[in-house]
Order: C-alpha cells, then sequence, then structure tokens
C-alpha cells in the first residue's frame, strides 16, 4: 500500500485459533458464528498480522507475531501454524534484519512481541540487532509486574532481551516517532495498548491492534473480548476511533482478522460496516 509517499505492508506471521467467547466476550455464539464460525473446540481463526513501513530512511516493523520460541504443546493448544516467518517476509522484500530501525510493539502480549527476539544457541537475543524497540512505559511497568490475570501472556524472553542489550525506548503516551508515523494511546485491551496512524499528505493509515482485532469490533462496539482488561474503556476509545476514522476517512488496517485485513468504515443510519480494499 501508499499511504502518500509511505510505503506499508500488511504481512502475516502465521495462523493461530483462539477460544471464541474470548473474543467476543458477552456476544452470544448464535450473533458471532454467523461473522466467524467456530471449530470443533470452539476456537475461531485468526491471523497475526504486522507491518513493514518505509518511511524515508526508516524501515519500521510494528508488532512481531508469536515469533519462533514457542515449544511444540503451546504451538498444539493454540493451533499455530507458520509462525516465525517475520524474517523470511522480510527478506523477501530486500530487507535483511540488520536493516530494520525500529520496532513498535503496541503492546508486550505473546501474540504481538514473540518475535522480539530469537533464539541464538543457548541464548535469546533481539531479532533486529540495530533497531530500536518502542514501548509505552506504563506497559513496560505491566509487563515487569504481572498479576495473576497477565502473566501467562507477558513472558520476559520476548522482552528482556531487548533492554539487555540496551535495545529499548520507553515512551509515555501520543508519541510521533518518525514525519510520518505516530503511536497513539488507546487503552482498553489495557491500559497503554497504543495503535500507529501512519500519515503522509493527505491520507491516513490506522493500525488498530487490539483495540479492534477483528474488523466486527470497530463496527458493533458492544463487542468486547473477554481478554480486554477495561471492557468500557475499550468501548469509550472505539466510539472516539469511530467518529474520527468516518470523518478522516481513514484506512484502518486490523490484525487478526482472517477475512478483512484493510478496508474503509461506512455508516448508513447508525449501522457501521467496513468495506474491504485490496492491496497493490
Amino acid at each position: 500500500m501508499k499511504i502518500g509517499d509511505v510505503e506499508v505492508h500488511l504481512l502475516c506471521d502465521g495462523v493461530a485459533f483462539t477460544d471464541g467467547g474470548g473474543m467476543f466476550g458477552l456476544v452470544p455464539k448464535v450473533m458471532w458464528e454467523k461473522k466467524h464460525p467456530a471449530d470443533g473446540y470452539n476456537r475461531v481463526e485468526m491471523l497475526m498480522n504486522f507491518l513493514l513501513i518505509r518511511d524515508g530512511e526508516h524501515n519500521i516493523v510494528v508488532d512481531t507475531g508469536y515469533g519462533s520460541k514457542l515449544n511444540p504443546r503451546t504451538r498444539e493448544l493454540l493451533g499455530l501454524t507458520e509462525t516465525g516467518r517475520l524474517p523470511e517476509q522480510l527478506r523477501e522484500r530486500g530487507l535483511e534484519l540488520s536493516q530494520i530501525d525500529l520496532v513498535i510493539n503496541t503492546h508486550l502480549h505473546a501474540d504481538h512481541c514473540g518475535g522480539n527476539t530469537v533464539g541464538q544457541g543457548e541464548q535469546i537475543v533481539p531479532t533486529f540487532p540495530r533497531a530500536t524497540y518502542i514501548v509505552q512505559g506504563r506497559e513496560w511497568d505491566a509487563a515487569m509486574n504481572p498479576n495473576e490475570r497477565t502473566k501467562a501472556t507477558y513472558l520476559p524472553e520476548n522482552f528482556l532481551p531487548v533492554q539487555e542489550a540496551d535495545r529499548l525506548e520507553l515512551i509515555e503516551g501520543d508519541t510521533q516517532i518518525t514525519p510520518h508515523v505516530r503511536c497513539v494511546l488507546t487503552a482498553g485491551h489495557d491500559s497503554s495498548h497504543q495503535s500507529v496512524l501512519i500519515e503522509s499528505g493527505d491520507e491516513k493509515a490506522f493500525y488498530l491492534a487490539d483495540l479492534a482485532p477483528f474488523a466486527v469490533h470497530i463496527e458493533r462496539l458492544a463487542w468486547v473480548p473477554s481478554y480486554d482488561l477495561d471492557p468500557m474503556g475499550t468501548i469509550d476509545t472505539r466510539r472516539r476511533i469511530q467518529q474520527w476514522a468516518m470523518k478522516e476517512h481513514v484506512l484502518l488496517i486490523f490484525d487478526h482478522d482472517p477475512k478483512i485485513g484493510i478496508g474503509y468504515l461506512h455508516n448508513d443510519s447508525g449501522r457501521y460496516w467496513v468495506e474491504p480494499v485490496a492491496s497493490d
């Protein structure tokens, strides 16, 4: 995709399956399965999408999927296939790992930062040796001090080696990263979740991450995953983004939706829907 002068690639680091009740919360299965049919274990398919942004002199990766470090039993439980292909996909686009300048983690849950690091012999090291990894400061604190609910997804091997290699940069709140790339706080999934705005000329694109993992989540505000720590915060943030995206004609980018990767939000008499668009 071209967003003004910025080149954006929507790439995928594999497929996983997650519990439908987790993804759709209090919404009855008879409603959500019309949108996303479940398998025999009541799981719905989800992709591990991530972005490559080429903004002038900067090569930026946004989120890194589960990566390649999970053991076979965990991979089986998650129904994971084709993960750990992030380096391969970058090389297919002419980039070596050492050419990535910045990695933006929308948050530090395992399915968004597992590819931050990679096994190297008996060590775990940053996947991108020259990159600066950008994380919200409060998200770092949450990851370093997990509670009973979050400790299963904040896995130290995904982020501590980044700090140990002195490749970590903590930011606070909305932050301009490059002339055309901005981190925007979108709390709800957790208190310091961030999305990524790409803006060049009159064009805008917005990587929602887990603010709206599927397109239906931005269409229907009350469809809040059980994984979200602050459901009403999610609804309030989505409402703000929904109105802004309509007003500014923002291209929305989804991280987990197996059917709609990118699209524009439309409204007809209060009914919202995302119209998918094909990338180049």
